[in-house]
């Protein structure tokens, strides 16, 4: 039960990421989830998409350095304390996360983690019947 993510390479340069959005726009792309980190020279615009293949391609012909990756993502209640009881699992059973980013709606918010094994990962918060999602969920 993982979500194949997008992640895509951009110069720290004022209107690439926007370059990056009209093109995902004019090809029909949604994107449910993103997260931007950056260093001095570029940043990395992760996103969960509606069509991870059409993004890759119309953003390589773009000349965009692009990667597929696949990340867990779950839900959990919008209150205090939800998501460190999931995470106390994880860490529990010595799972490292790499990175995570959430956005909320209401009483629930969604969470995408990209743990070092992802299988492991999932296998993890089955056990104690977390809300996994797929990529259904989410578009």
């Amino acid at each position: 039960m993982t979500i194949r993510q997008l992640s895509v390479f951009i110069e720290n340069k004022t209107g690439r990421i926007n370059d990056v959005t009209r093109i995902l726009a004019a090809n029909g792309v949604n994107m449910t989830a993103f997260s931007l980190a950056e260093s001095s020279d570029f940043g990395i615009l992760r996103m969960i998409i509606s069509d991870v293949d059409l993004a890759v391609r119309v953003l390589k012909d773009a000349h965009f350095g692009v990667s597929v990756t696949d990340v867990v993502c779950f839900a959990c209640d919008n209150t205090p304390g939800s998501l460190s009881k999931i995470l106390e699992y994880l860490a529990k059973e010595d799972v490292f996360i790499e990175y995570m980013y959430a956005f909320s709606q209401g009483e629930s918010a969604n969470v995408v983690i990209r743990p070092t094994d992802v299988n492991r990962c999932v296998e993890i918060l089955k056990k104690y019947d977390c809300n996994l999602l797929t990529d259904s969920h989410l578009h």
